[in-house]
């Protein structure tokens, strides 16, 4: 597979920062299987905890947002790997807010269903 044109640009960064970088990216990636594997269990494990379209729902929207997830933390790598290659400063990313407000959200719907239950 040929390498992306970005990546023949420019100068090498310090391997350190790529690897920092890549460890990054690996750890969003640990978020994203984390979210998929919440939205499986849900559906497998969890059946009661909410009327079956609710949960369906639910489980469709945990698996989406972990596939957007991977592709975000991909594309995030990409920009931070170019911007060390022309030693320019790192882009913004709302990626973190993103996370923060999808696992506050799930927390707080899973706080409401489980308080419904019983």
């Amino acid at each position: 597979m040929r390498e992306p044109a970005w990546r023949r640009t420019g100068e090498r960064p310090d391997y350190r920062f790529s690897l920092a970088n890549e460890r990054t990216f690996l750890a969003w990636i640990r978020t994203a299987l984390a979210l998929l594997a919440g939205a499986i269990g849900i559906d497998q494990l969890a059946p009661e905890i909410a009327p079956t379209v609710f949960r369906v729902i639910l489980c469709i929207l945990l698996a989406a947002v972990a596939a957007g997830l991977a592709v975000v933390s991909y594309r995030r790598w990409g920009r931070h790997e170019q911007a060390m290659r022309h030693n320019e400063d790192l882009p913004h990313s709302w990626l973190m807010m993103g996370m923060t407000v999808v696992v506050a959200v799930a927390g707080l719907v899973f706080a409401i269903l489980l308080l419904v239950r019983h």
